[in-house]
């Protein structure tokens, strides 16, 4: 075998060790079978029926609202559940009655206990705007929500989705409110290295009180409150120790004196990550430095006389 090519070799079986333990994990997930029927048409951009009125079978184009995505649901927190746990035991007869879709449907808090976390969603900007209109499922999709910790360029990724699913979808964001849709982009030009942030800060970070440090953060402020300043993230105390990095598994990097140390297991924040050693090793070069200059200086004035 070429020992040039051996990295190729290795790259490609571990890549095919990984789908397999993929795949076998996906395996091991069952979703009822009831849900079957459901996603017959909700599974699918089209659906068909018999028209017994017309006595033609019938193909159309379904609400993309209304479509699930079965592969999304099996890697979410609710994988073991039947659609009837939410919704109507009627909806299984099509076409659906039309008075479901102004029935009163089943809410997280009927199974969660989300005391803080209501608590926290009543006091931010999202209910004062729209009241009881803001639910749960808005921002959380239950046919598909799931608890990202362990991956942080994933769980950015995936928390920061939640946001712009509105506020970065014209149409979507129009269905719950008549005002013009914010120019993200725009509205963040003060931001420096917007696409860094974007990248590795979920919105919430900035979005959110600064003294709200607990589990599940909710509390959404107006944008007149959002952390505009620098030093609340670059900086020893930084807010990313509490917020962001609460759930990371961290390694211990104290011993090599890194302030915040655990942010290190994914990125190096500018402030926040300062070295004590460095601090104090630049200090000398920087104080010797000087005195190097005034030497210098002090030698040129002697040999000038």
């Amino acid at each position: 075998m070429n020992v040039k090519k051996m990295p190729h070799y290795l790259l490609f079986i571990t890549l095919v060790f990984q789908t397999l333990i993929v795949q076998a994990q996906d395996e091991d997930v069952e979703m009822p079978e009831s849900n079957g029927v459901c996603l017959n048409c909700h599974g699918h951009k089209y659906y068909s029926f018999f028209n017994e009125n017309a006595d033609r079978n019938e193909r159309k184009l379904m609400n993309p609202y209304f479509v699930i995505d079965s592969l999304h649901y099996l890697q979410g927190e609710h994988q073991e559940l039947a659609c009837t746990d939410c919704h109507s035991e009627e909806y299984g007869k099509y076409p659906h009655i039309a008075e479901l879709k102004t029935e009163q449907k089943f809410s997280c808090l009927d199974c969660h206990d989300f005391e803080v976390i209501a608590e926290e969603v009543n006091k931010s900007v999202h209910v004062e705007a729209f009241g009881d209109f803001f639910h749960c499922e808005l921002c959380h999709d239950p046919h598909s929500n799931k608890l990202v910790k362990s991956d942080m360029s994933e769980l950015v990724k995936y928390n920061n989705n939640r946001c712009l699913n509105c506020h970065n979808n014209v149409d979507k964001y129009q269905i719950y409110t008549s005002d013009e849709n914010p120019q993200l982009l725009n509205t963040h030009d003060w931001l420096p290295n917007q696409a860094l942030h974007f990248e590795h800060v979920r919105c919430i970070e900035c979005h959110t009180s600064v003294t709200d440090t607990s589990d599940a953060v909710h509390h959404i402020v107006p944008k007149e409150q959002a952390v505009h300043n620098c030093n609340e993230c670059h900086s020893s105390n930084s807010l990313l120790r509490d917020k962001l990095y609460k759930h990371q598994l961290k390694a211990d990097r104290a011993e090599f004196n890194f302030y915040n140390s655990f942010i290190l297991n994914d990125a190096y924040v500018i402030g926040a990550n300062r070295n004590n050693l460095v601090n104090i090793i630049s200090i000398i070069i920087f104080g010797l430095t000087f005195l190097g200059i005034l030497l210098h200086t002090f030698l040129r004035i002697i040999k000038r006389k």
